[in-house]
């Protein structure tokens, strides 16, 4: 099992820094999240999160081609994923397992095979 792990470094006077994401695994060293931008480049100058924008769009695509290991699913949920999930993700840093990231991503995925629900925009039940 993995996990994923935000954190930021180079804190500014504000409390922000460079935001850093690693794939913890067990017996394995952490390694650094690709951040996928052979598939899309919303953000060369790397991830974001906790609200809406380019940053935290290129980190929903990383974590989901990540965890699915399947470049076109990754493309067709990664703005939901930024929208349900990450966008939340509190400024500081946080910590997701690859099992809750499956389910959000699963849960999307049903939302988007049921079109009324998809069209309507409603909200992930499991994402919170």
């Amino acid at each position: 099992m993995k996990s994923y792990v935000g954190f930021r470094t180079n804190h500014d006077g504000n409390g922000h820094g460079d935001a850093v994401v690693n794939v913890i695994e067990k017996d394995k060293p952490p390694r650094p999240l690709n951040p996928r931008l052979d598939l899309r480049s919303h953000s060369p100058t790397g991830f974001e999160w906790g609200y809406p924008g380019s940053g935290p769009a290129q980190l929903a695509l990383a974590l989901a081609a990540d965890v699915l290991k399947d470049d076109d699913r990754a493309l067709l949920v990664y703005q939901r994923l930024k929208f349900e999930l990450v966008g939340g993700f509190a400024d500081e840093g946080w910590t997701l397992t690859e099992a809750r990231l499956w389910g959000i991503i699963s849960a999307l995925e049903e939302q988007r095979d049921n079109p009324t629900q998809w069209q309507a925009g409603g909200s992930c039940g499991d994402c919170g």
